[in-house]
């Protein structure tokens, strides 16, 4: 091979590297108006083909490690916020905490704010009638990375286990049970008001709880696989 073909081949090679999903169009089309080469179209591909580049296989993505499944309640719990509108167009966030054993929704909490402060207000209500767990699973939110939180995590002996960011699949449960509450609650009401919204919530989490089968722990409620656990 020439040196210039040397060159054109160290190129293509450099380039299919640093951007995994250019085709040869992309390549070339640097190596002419950025780069400023003036070599032949069909003599780059050629040596593109040589190089088998045109036979790369696609993009092959990291699979994400399987959640491990808790065997009892209250060994991990995990939350999250949601976002909605009122009618008057003003914003609402939801916090929702969910037991990662058998997937029971523990609370839904609405208003137009919640800082830290309310987050482990809500904590501390879910405590006084579940107990308290071992850790809880979260995203790098401020309200969760936030020292208030961590010293009261320290203080209640709870490890806060962080996901990494950008990876919503390493809190999979919670993800799941925020989907179900966009598509059969928020998505089916018109809020005139924080209480009205709350309400709501409340009436259909019992639902999600008692009634609604769970594809994901075997065809059941929450609350039953709970009772035969």
């Amino acid at each position: 091979m020439s040196t210039e073909n040397s060159e054109i081949a160290d190129w293509l090679l450099r380039l299919s590297t640093a951007h995994k999903r250019w085709g040869f169009g992309l390549c070339f089309l640097y190596l002419r108006n950025i780069k400023g080469f003036v070599w032949n179209h069909k003599r780059v591909y050629r040596i593109y083909r040589e190089l088998e580049l045109n036979l790369r296989k696609g993009i092959k993505r990291d699979k994400p490690e399987a959640l491990s499944i808790p065997e009892t309640i209250n060994q991990v719990w995990s939350m999250d916020f949601m976002s909605d509108t009122l009618n008057d167009g003003r914003a609402i966030r939801t916090f929702n905490v969910i037991d990662d054993f058998n997937r029971e929704g523990l609370w839904v909490d609405v208003d137009l704010s919640l800082p830290t402060t309310r987050v482990i207000r809500s904590l501390e209500k879910i405590m006084e009638w579940r107990g308290k767990p071992l850790a809880i699973r979260c995203d790098n939110g401020p309200e969760y990375i936030s020292q208030t939180l961590k010293d009261w995590t320290v203080k209640q002996r709870i490890t806060l286990l962080y996901i990494q960011p950008g990876k919503p699949t390493q809190n999979a449960y919670i993800e799941r049970f925020n989907r179900t509450a966009r598509h059969e609650w928020l998505d089916l009401h018109l809020f005139d008001s924080i209480e009205q919204a709350q309400l709501l919530a409340i009436q259909w989490l019992w639902s999600y709880n008692n009634e609604r089968p769970h594809t994901a722990i075997g065809g059941v409620p929450p609350r039953q696989l709970l009772k035969q656990a």
